[in-house]
C-alpha cells in the first residue's frame, strides 16, 4: 500500500489489521498514519511495532495515543522516541507510564520533559528516577515539582542536583524537605542556597543542616559567620 492508501484506511480497517501486518508497515507508512488511525491501533499492534516504526510516528500521532497504548510501549521502543516525540506526550500519557518505562528514559528525553509533564508524574515514578535522570532535569522543571514529589526524591538523587538546579528550588519545596534530605545536602549545595531559601528552612531542618553539613553560614544575617543553630539564629 502507498502512503496515501494507508492514510485512507478507516479506523475499523486499522483495528482489523493483524499484528504481523502492522509489524510489516514501512516507516513511511507509519508516518502517514492519521491521529485517528494511530489512536485506533490495539495494544497488541503497539507491542508489535518496531523501534524504527515508533520513531517514525509523527508528534501529532504520539499525542493522540491512548494511555493504554502508551503503557503498552516496550521500553526499547520508548527509548527510541525522539525528544520532540517525548515533548508531545500529554500529561495523562505521562501519568500512564509504568515505573519501568520512566526508568528507561534517556537523560536527553528526561531533559526534554516540560514542567507540566514532570509535575504530572506519580510519586513512585519520581522515586524510580535514577540520579542521572534527576541531574538531567531542567531547573524550571525542578521548580515545578510538587511538594509531594520533592519529598519523594531519594537523598542520593537530591545530592546529584547541581547548584544551579538547587537554586531553582522554591521556598515551599525547601520547607517540605525531610530532615534526612536536608542532612544529605553537600557543602557546595548548602553554600549555593539563596538567602530566601535559607530563611525557608524550619528550625528542625536547620538543626539537621548544621549536623549533617559542616558549613559556615551567616544564618541570621548579622554579618557574623554562624557555625551552629546556637549562634543566634531566631525565627
Amino acid at each position: 500500500l502507498g502512503t496515501a492508501s494507508v492514510a485512507a484506511l478507516t479506523t475499523d480497517q486499522v483495528v482489523a489489521l493483524e499484528t504481523r501486518d502492522v509489524a510489516a508497515l514501512l516507516t513511511a507508512q507509519v508516518a502517514a498514519l492519521t491521529t485517528d488511525q494511530a489512536a485506533a491501533l490495539t495494544t497488541d499492534h503497539v507491542v508489535a511495532l518496531s523501534t524504527a516504526q515508533v520513531a517514525a510516528l509523527t508528534t501529532a500521532s504520539v499525542a493522540a495515543l491512548t494511555t493504554d497504548q502508551v503503557a503498552a510501549l516496550e521500553t526499547r521502543d520508548l527509548v527510541a522516541m525522539s525528544t520532540a516525540q517525548v515533548e508531545a506526550l500529554t500529561t495523562d500519557q505521562v501519568v500512564s507510564l509504568t515505573t519501568g518505562q520512566v526508568q528507561s528514559l534517556t537523560t536527553s528525553q528526561v531533559a526534554a520533559l516540560g514542567t507540566s509533564q514532570v509535575a504530572a508524574m506519580q510519586t513512585q515514578d519520581i522515586v524510580a528516577l535514577t540520579t542521572a535522570q534527576v541531574a538531567a532535569l531542567a531547573s524550571d522543571t525542578i521548580a515545578a515539582l510538587t511538594t509531594d514529589q520533592i519529598v519523594a526524591l531519594e537523598t542520593r538523587d537530591l545530592v546529584a542536583l547541581s547548584t544551579t538546579q538547587l537554586q531553582g528550588v522554591t521556598t515551599d519545596q525547601i520547607a517540605a524537605l525531610g530532615t534526612q534530605q536536608v542532612a544529605a545536602l553537600t557543602t557546595g549545595q548548602v553554600e549555593a542556597l539563596t538567602t530566601d531559601q535559607i530563611a525557608a528552612f524550619t528550625t528542625d531542618q536547620i538543626a539537621h543542616l548544621a549536623l549533617g553539613s559542616p558549613v559556615v553560614l551567616d544564618l541570621n544575617g548579622d554579618g557574623e559567620l554562624s557555625r551552629s543553630v546556637a549562634d543566634g539564629v531566631s525565627f
